[in-house]
């Protein structure tokens, strides 16, 4: 007689996948290499490429570290990556999320301030 008794499998999920496709699009949207998010996140590229491949699952916390670094809500990520392809991605949307992007990367007040000053130069337009 077959044991009744319930398992659970540890291994990634349709789910999974799907998040993962998310965050490497939104890594790609935000011009950044597997190396420099993976950084910003404490882990090693090869890490973050088994996260957007769907290999390895992403824990809570590393999912909620994942959100902060991209600057979206954490329900982001289960948005499906292909869900929108028939429409064409906000430009304006997409020009912030990189200078955001750029942004978050400045290691020190002067070059953040030399950013704002730039930053500041365009829009006098």
């Amino acid at each position: 007689m077959p044991s009744r008794r319930q398992t659970t499998s540890r291994a990634p999920t349709a789910i999974d996948q799907m998040v993962g496709e998310k965050i490497r699009k939104l890594r790609l949207d935000r011009n950044m290499t597997l190396a420099e998010l993976g950084s910003e996140l404490g882990i090693s590229h090869q890490q973050l490429q088994k996260y957007e491949t769907g290999t390895n699952r992403l824990s809570a916390g590393m999912l909620s570290n994942v959100a902060d670094v991209l600057r979206v809500e954490i329900a982001d990520l289960f948005e499906d990556a292909n869900s929108n392809k028939g429409n064409a991605p906000d430009p304006l949307e997409k020009a912030r999320n990189e200078c955001h992007s750029w942004i978050n990367r400045a290691n020190s007040v002067d070059k953040l301030g030399s950013m704002a000053r730039v930053l500041k130069a365009l829009s006098a337009d």
